[in-house]
Protein backbone atom coordinates (compact mmCIF):
# COMPACT_ATOMS: atom_id res chain seq x y z
CA UNK A 1 0.00 0.00 0.00
CA UNK A 2 1.50 3.34 -0.83
CA UNK A 3 1.97 5.93 1.79
CA UNK A 4 -0.64 8.34 2.73
CA UNK A 5 0.32 12.11 1.68
CA UNK A 6 -2.65 13.74 3.62
CA UNK A 7 -3.98 15.56 0.48
CA UNK A 8 -7.82 16.09 0.76
CA UNK A 9 -9.51 16.29 -2.00
CA UNK A 10 -13.21 17.32 -2.22
CA UNK A 11 -16.11 16.79 -5.16
CA UNK A 12 -19.53 17.92 -4.07
CA UNK A 13 -22.43 17.58 -6.62
CA UNK A 14 -24.76 20.65 -7.32
CA UNK A 15 -28.32 19.45 -6.46
CA UNK A 16 -30.46 20.49 -9.45
CA UNK A 17 -27.62 20.20 -12.31
CA UNK A 18 -25.42 18.20 -14.02
CA UNK A 19 -21.98 19.99 -12.27
CA UNK A 20 -19.79 18.94 -9.91
CA UNK A 21 -17.67 21.22 -7.86
CA UNK A 22 -14.37 20.17 -6.74
CA UNK A 23 -11.68 21.61 -4.17
CA UNK A 24 -7.80 20.81 -4.41
CA UNK A 25 -5.96 20.25 -1.78
CA UNK A 26 -4.24 23.40 -2.65
CA UNK A 27 -7.47 25.23 -2.30
CA UNK A 28 -8.03 25.57 -6.13
CA UNK A 29 -11.60 25.08 -7.67
CA UNK A 30 -13.24 23.77 -10.61
CA UNK A 31 -16.27 22.97 -12.08
CA UNK A 32 -17.58 19.92 -14.85
CA UNK A 33 -20.02 17.96 -15.92
CA UNK A 34 -18.22 14.74 -16.36
CA UNK A 35 -16.66 13.05 -13.30
CA UNK A 36 -13.38 12.07 -15.73
CA UNK A 37 -12.15 15.19 -16.59
CA UNK A 38 -13.08 16.58 -12.72
CA UNK A 39 -10.95 14.22 -11.41
CA UNK A 40 -8.12 14.07 -14.64
CA UNK A 41 -8.49 17.99 -13.13
CA UNK A 42 -7.88 17.18 -9.68
CA UNK A 43 -5.13 14.90 -9.61
CA UNK A 44 -3.08 17.18 -12.21
CA UNK A 45 -1.87 19.59 -9.54
CA UNK A 46 -0.41 21.99 -9.72
CA UNK A 47 -1.07 22.25 -13.68
CA UNK A 48 -3.99 24.52 -13.94
CA UNK A 49 -4.55 24.78 -10.44
CA UNK A 50 -4.79 28.43 -8.68
CA UNK A 51 -6.06 29.02 -5.29
CA UNK A 52 -8.75 31.74 -4.32
CA UNK A 53 -7.01 35.21 -4.31
CA UNK A 54 -4.03 34.11 -5.83
CA UNK A 55 -2.67 35.88 -9.09
CA UNK A 56 -1.08 35.03 -11.82
CA UNK A 57 2.46 35.21 -12.67
CA UNK A 58 3.40 36.94 -15.90
CA UNK A 59 4.89 39.92 -17.50
CA UNK A 60 2.85 42.57 -15.45
CA UNK A 61 1.30 43.75 -18.30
Amino acid sequence: MSARTGEVYRVAWLPGTDVLHGTCHCGAEHTAEDPVAMWEWMLAHPEGHRPPGATARGNGS
